[in-house]
C-alpha cells in the first residue's frame, strides 16, 4: 500500500474542518484538488471514509478510525522533521575525527581547544592513527572525517588542501650543515638519517626527494613519532627531515630571538632547498556528506591551518 502524506493530510484536514472548501484553504490547494487526494486515498484502501452531502461532511466508521490514528502519526512525523531540521542551526553533538600522528600532536590540540571555546556543545573525538588506519576508518564511515597528508590514492574520496609546508631538516646545533642558513638536499648524500617510518604520508614525499636530488642517504632508523626522531638525532645517531609543523615552537622562538636559527638549541632546524612542499588535507567519502555539526569542525580545522599559513608558523 503507498499512501501518500499529500492524500492523508487532504483527508485530516477535512475529516477535522468537515469541509472541502475550509481544507483546501487550510492547505492552499484547489477544492478539486483536495477532492482528488481523499478520492485516491479511498480507492487505495478499497473503504468510504467520508459521507458527502451538499451541506455537511461526515466520517464513515473507517473514517473515524483513519483519523485517530493518522493524525497522531502526522503529528509525529511533523516533530520528528521539525527536530532534523533543527540540527542545520545547532550547534551540539560529537564528531569523530582521524588524523595521523604529527598532525595530533602540532595541529589538532589547538582545533580541538578553539573548538570547545567557539562551540562548547561540539564535542570533538580525536582518533590518533597511521595514515593507512586514518584513510581505512574514513573510508569505513567509522568517523567523521580525517586530517592526512596527500593521499596517493583518492579516487573515492573528497578532499580539502588546508596547508601545504616544507621539509626541514633536523641536526645537532655542532653540526657542519647547522653552520648553513640553507641546506641542499644533495648535502644529505652519504649522511646517516633518521626518518619518520612508512606508515607516515610525508616518507614517500621525502624519499622521493632524496631521489630527486641524488642524495643517496643511509637511513640509519624507520620510526613512528617525530619525538623519537629528536632524541635519536640529539644522541647523535644521524640528522632528519621532518616537516615544518613538527618543528617545536621553542626552536623558532629562539631563532626570532637570537637571530641565529636556534644556535643555543641542542638541536636546530635549517631550511632544505629546493623547497619540497607536503599538502595538508581534510579527507570524507565521496557521496558522504557531513552533517552541519561535523561541516562546522571541518571548517573550524580549515580555518586554524589558514591561520597557521598567514602566521608563518
Amino acid at each position: 500500500m503507498n499512501a501518500s502524506l499529500r492524500q492523508l493530510r487532504a483527508f485530516v484536514a477535512v475529516a477535522t474542518s468537515r469541509s472541502f472548501s475550509r481544507a483546501a484553504d487550510a492547505m492552499a490547494l484547489t477544492q478539486p484538488a483536495i477532492s482528488r487526494n481523499v478520492t485516491e486515498l479511498e480507492q487505495l484502501l478499497g473503504l468510504q471514509l467520508l459521507h458527502r452531502t451538499t451541506r455537511e461532511v461526515e466520517l464513515t466508521e473507517a473514517g473515524r478510525l483513519l483519523l485517530g490514528n493518522v493524525t497522531r502519526v502526522l503529528e509525529d512525523l511533523d516533530a520528528c522533521l521539525l527536530e532534523v531540521q533543527g540540527l542545520a542551526t545547532q550547534r551540539k553533538g560529537r564528531v569523530k575525527v582521524a588524523s595521523s600522528p604529527t598532525l595530533s600532536a602540532h595541529l589538532l590540540p589547538q582545533c580541538i581547544a578553539r573548538g570547545k571555546l567557539q562551540s562548547p556543545g561540539v564535542n570533538i573525538q580525536l582518533l590518533d592513527r597511521i595514515q593507512s588506519d586514518v584513510l581505512l576508518s574514513v573510508r569505513s564511515g567509522e568517523v567523521d572525517f580525517g586530517v592526512v597528508i596527500d593521499p596517493s590514492e583518492r579516487q573515492d574520496l573528497h578532499v580539502q588542501t588546508i596547508l601545504t609546508e616544507p621539509f626541514c631538516l633536523v641536526c645537532l646545533s655542532s653540526d657542519k650543515l647547522a653552520r648553513k642558513k640553507e641546506v641542499h638536499w644533495a648535502d644529505l648524500a652519504g649522511q646517516p638519517l633518521v626518518l619518520l617510518d612508512h606508515a607516515s604520508g610525508s616518507r614517500r614525499l621525502i624519499d622521493a626527494a632524496l631521489q630527486a636530488h641524488g642524495a643517496a642517504a643511509s637511513v640509519v632508523q624507520d620510526v613512528g613519532h617525530t619525538t623519537t626522531i629528536y632524541s635519536m638525532v640529539e644522541q647523535g645517531l644521524g640528522l632528519s627531515v621532518v616537516p615544518q609543523l613538527a618543528v617545536p615552537s621553542e626552536w623558532k622562538k629562539r631563532a626570532a630571538t637570537t637571530g641565529k636559527a636556534g644556535e643555543e638549541a641542542a638541536l636546530v632546524s635549517r631550511k632544505l632547498v629546493p623547497q619540497v612542499q607536503r599538502s595538508i588535507m581534510l579527507v570524507r567519502r565521496l557521496q558522504r556528506e557531513l552533517s552541519p555539526v561535523a561541516q562546522l569542525v571541518w571548517d573550524l580545522i580549515a580555518d586554524e591551518a589558514a591561520q597557521r599559513l598567514e602566521g608563518g608558523d
